[in-house]
């Protein structure tokens, strides 16, 4: 099941911001990364939200960093866990990734502005041998779970689905 159009209650903007609320609230995720020669890897991580872009504190010399350097596309999964029972939720993308340096002028604007003490607020930032790699999804998001009814969810877990648009985003 796709974006769900077909629902009398589906509204978009209101799974979209649902979807950004998700993001926000949450701090872990699983990152997906391949190789130039299609070797895949995945790996949880902390992450940062800003807007509806992610970014990680990371090693240098880590798969992840060599992975995206070769290959910019990603693919992310965040877990949502909503009630103690009952279906796991989820916010997931495919992204495009870069690797900052501490000095890139974007990522000394984020830490002046506070917006990534989430990830840096362990001392890590003194770290030798540490870079940022920043998530932005591509065109849609899709969620399983959330704004759906949870009777609903449970008598047919198929109708969990939703998938959103993503409206263009600055370069950042």
């Amino acid at each position: 099941m796709s974006a769900t159009p077909d629902r009398p209650d589906f509204d978009p903007a209101r799974q979209l911001e649902i979807a950004r609320r998700a993001v926000a609230k949450q701090s872990f995720c699983v990152l997906a990364t391949s190789s130039a020669r299609n070797r895949p890897h995945a790996v949880g991580v902390v992450y940062a939200a800003v807007d509806l872009s992610l970014y990680f504190l990371v090693g240098e010399n880590t798969v992840k960093v060599r992975n995206v350097r070769e290959n910019s596309d990603v693919a992310v999964c965040i877990p949502v866990r909503k009630y103690p029972m009952g279906p796991p939720m989820a916010v997931q993308f495919q992204g495009t990734a870069a690797v900052l340096a501490w000095d890139d002028p974007h990522i000394v604007e984020l830490r002046r502005a506070g917006r990534l003490k989430r990830i840096t607020s362990f001392g890590a930032e003194n770290a030798p041998g540490t870079c940022f790699v920043r998530v932005t999804p591509k065109r849609r998001i899709s969620t399983y779970g959330l704004g759906v009814p949870l009777r609903r969810l449970l008598r047919d877990v198929s109708t969990g689905a939703r998938s959103v648009e993503v409206p263009e985003q600055p370069p950042a």
